[in-house]
């Protein structure tokens, strides 16, 4: 058997390394000089294939097990980086434009299982009480252990009507929760506003899609038209970015472009690659794509200067980092809230064939001083806790998760930042004690009870008399 183990190895390294010279290494290979296979991690890679093919239990396609080693090798290299195959490609690619069947929550992976970054506000999962930081263990009555990340999110998306149990461990708890969640349309309005107080104006993003930023600028149209009852101009203005896991690069873009004078830099990216290394600024080449007219150009000359208060928290990520942090190194706006995620890696995602891709991390993202977001995040400020008596629960950041990429910048950060937890309650009912224990109310953004608006529009109010001083 040893020596049939010994041929399919010999096969499959011949197979593999046929492969790799054919194709010269496809990008990295016309950037840098190619450097030799290594031939004896790919033996004992073909020996295992090798032994899976000829002993496992029941006979396995290589197909399957190709797969399987893709997807190990890219999910094992950061939590962000995955194998797309054709249906998680297609999902990927119809959830960026802001509609798709499934729950509503933006996830990475910790230790073998999915962890919740933010639910998405309005949906499935978010009305059923899912929080950021939530460890998912089982979907349905399969454990997700050993899953890929892929994998999982496949299972979580669905037809709509359709339900799915999620346990869950939930840090506080003393035993898994569980959720029987009803899929639908994840339809994500990315972009809302409302005049909070005449002659302040409330802009809220809850992701970074295709249309973000020209839904913005109606938005913010919008407001100037509308003004307030007493047709008094804008005073000021809350963007709020708490729990938006981020989304489209150029969205953040064109969003931090609103506010901020033309050809300014908002944020540059350095990989190892030459095309991982560039400024965006505020200008129609970044945040235009394509586009044939300026939806920036008409905005109310006022957007520019008007105060601005950017909301901010423990799921702001990614795309929302980059706005909060050009507009803090620009001193244009006074970032208010908690630290945020620290999500400061660009995911590039490159097609295969056969309509399979690979997501890639290929670069960080640095604020427009130069500061790198990963690992560590925005810095509010002023700080200022969800409630008056501090935080509702703790926060899942990026230095939290399992082979985090590290900040360049400050190699030691990330891991002394944290929201406090405060004492967490079953939802529902106790299954061994057979008593109701009450759920805490549900946390409403944008409500009369929210206190971190009420704290930024305490601040925008004193603004006006410091200016009016």
């Amino acid at each position: 058997m040893r020596s049939k183990l010994q041929q399919a190895g010999l096969v499959f390294i011949g197979l593999v390394a046929g492969i790799l010279v054919s194709i010269q290494f496809s990008a990295v290979a016309q950037k840098e000089a190619a450097t030799p296979l290594p031939v004896e991690e790919l033996r004992t890679f073909a020996d295992v294939f090798g032994a899976i093919k000829q002993g496992y239990v029941e006979p396995v396609e290589d197909k399957k097990l190709i797969t399987y080693a893709i997807g190990g090798m890219l999910a094992n290299l950061d939590p962000h980086s995955a194998y797309l195959d054709a249906e998680a490609y297609k999902e990927l690619q119809v959830s960026t434009q802001g509609e798709f069947g499934g729950l509503g929550i933006e996830v990475g992976m910790e230790d073998g299982f999915v962890k919740v970054v933010a639910p998405i506000e309005d949906t499935p999962a978010y009305r059923a009480g899912i929080k950021a930081g939530d460890l998912i263990i089982k979907l349905d009555d399969t454990s997700v252990k050993g899953m890929t990340l892929s994998d999982a999110v496949k299972r979580m998306r669905g037809k709509p009507k359709t339900s799915i149990k999620l346990t869950v461990a939930r840090k506080g708890e003393t035993k898994p929760l569980e959720f029987v969640i009803v899929r639908d349309k994840i339809k994500v309005q990315s972009v809302k506003s409302k005049t909070i107080e005449p002659g302040y104006g409330y802009v809220r993003i809850t992701q970074f899609q295709e249309e973000t930023a020209v839904d913005l600028a109606r938005h913010v149209e919008k407001l100037y038209k509308d003004k307030s009852a007493k047709g008094e101009p804008l005073k000021g203005m809350v963007l709020d970015l708490r729990n938006d896991p981020g989304g489209l690069l150029h969205g953040a873009i064109g969003v931090a472009a609103a506010f901020l004078p033309a050809d300014t830099l908002i944020t540059s990216t350095n990989g190892r690659t030459e095309d991982a290394q560039h400024q965006y600024h505020a200008s129609t080449e970044d945040y235009l794509r394509g586009r044939r007219t300026d939806f920036l150009k008409d905005l109310p000359a006022g957007i520019k200067t008007v105060p601005l208060v950017v909301l901010v928290n423990g799921g702001s990520a990614s795309a929302s980092e980059i706005v909060a942090g050009a507009l803090q190194d620009h001193k244009r706006a006074v970032i208010v809230g908690t630290q945020t995620f620290g999500k400061g890696s660009v995911q590039t995602v490159i097609p295969l064939s056969n309509n399979t891709a690979v997501k890639l991390t290929t670069a960080r993202y640095y604020t427009p001083s130069g500061r790198s977001i990963q690992a560590k995040g925005i810095e509010p400020d002023v700080v200022v806790e969800e409630t008056a008596n501090g935080g509702r629960h703790a926060r899942l950041r990026e230095a939290d998760l399992e082979r985090h990429l590290g900040n360049d910048k400050e190699p030691s950060s990330g891991k002394d930042a944290s929201e406090p937890a405060a004492p967490a309650t079953n939802n529902g009912k106790d299954k061994n004690d057979g008593e109701e224990t009450a759920a805490p109310a549900p946390f409403e953004i944008a409500s009369k009870n929210d206190y971190q608006l009420s704290q930024a529009m305490n601040l925008l109010k004193a603004w006006q008399v410091i200016r009016a001083k």
